[in-house]
């Protein structure tokens, strides 16, 4: 267990490896932040880009999708150079996290701001327009979906609950079932990601951990950190067999930051099984 990049993000999010330039991507939700890196940590770079970015993900044809408050922007690198969509929300909600899947469907989700109202729900971009796929929640998590795009893992954080659909025929998330729930004390579920094995790995927000779960639901593995909020990880490195994960210091008070100094800082540890390259999401009909 390494911290790679003790920056201090105040609610770090949506790690990704960029298989092409062999870099990592993150934000700071809360700081109006895009970061990259290198596998080490080096090569740092920080653009301002202002609101509340959520999350940043590849883009069919070049450049990135970066999902802020309720609008899709077009990141090209280095600063915001257009809008590709945005959904009608309200005024105290904003996108949370996001992902694609094999066939370039664009999963993301939406919040309560004020962590309070059942207001958020996940969207996709599919075909060139955006819809309502379900999955009511105070705080939608994830989504992350199976390699051959039909399972689509959906986490209800405030519940502590993931959920899994079947969406291999469908943009809706329908018939879903529990796929786990957090036990008491052992946190919250934040993002979720899958690797190669199609087993799905988790972020515990107040639980000092990562946990992998398989594809039956059985903890299988889980990974302390000495950090309380993990947000999200991303598989890197040139055999995609390095875990990054990001973290947060929001909620902590002084006396939690002085006992976990690196919180909001990026950490890597090495996996067994490698995850899989990031589809570029299409955005185009």
């Amino acid at each position: 267990m390494e911290c790679i990049w003790p920056l201090g993000a105040t609610l770090g999010e949506g790690p990704l490896w960029d298989v092409d330039t062999q870099a990592l991507w993150f934000v700071d939700i809360k700081q109006g932040r895009i970061h990259r890196c290198n596998g080490d940590g080096s090569d740092r770079g920080t653009f301002e880009v202002g609101g509340m970015p959520s999350f940043i993900l590849p883009r069919a044809g070049g450049g990135f999708v970066v999902g802020d408050r309720s609008t899709l922007h077009h990141f090209d690198g280095e600063r915001i150079v257009g809008e590709i969509g945005r959904v009608g929300a309200r005024a105290d909600n904003r996108f949370n996290d996001a992902t694609t899947d094999a066939r370039g469907r664009l999963w993301f989700g939406s919040m309560d701001n004020l962590e309070a109202e059942r207001s958020g729900v996940v969207h996709v971009h599919v075909d060139g327009a955006i819809h309502m796929a379900g999955g009511e929640a105070v705080i939608t998590n994830g989504p992350a979906v199976s390699g051959d795009a039909r399972w689509l893992y959906h986490v209800d954080t405030v519940e502590r609950a993931i959920w899994r659909f079947d969406v291999a025929d469908t943009n809706q998330l329908r018939d879903g079932e529990v796929f786990v729930r957090i036990e008491d004390g052992a946190g919250n579920p934040d993002g979720v990601t899958i690797d190669a094995a199609d087993h799905v790995w988790v972020g515990l927000w107040g639980g000092w951990a990562a946990r992998r779960y398989a594809p039956d639901g059985t903890l299988v593995q889980e990974v302390r950190l000495p950090v309380a909020n993990i947000t999200k990880l991303a598989f890197g490195g040139p055999d995609l067999k390095t875990a990054f994960a990001t973290t947060a210091r929001a909620g902590l008070d002084d006396a939690a930051l002085a006992e976990q100094p690196l919180a909001g800082g990026i950490f890597r540890f090495a996996v067994d099984v490698p995850g899989a390259p990031v589809t570029p999401a299409r955005l185009d009909a």
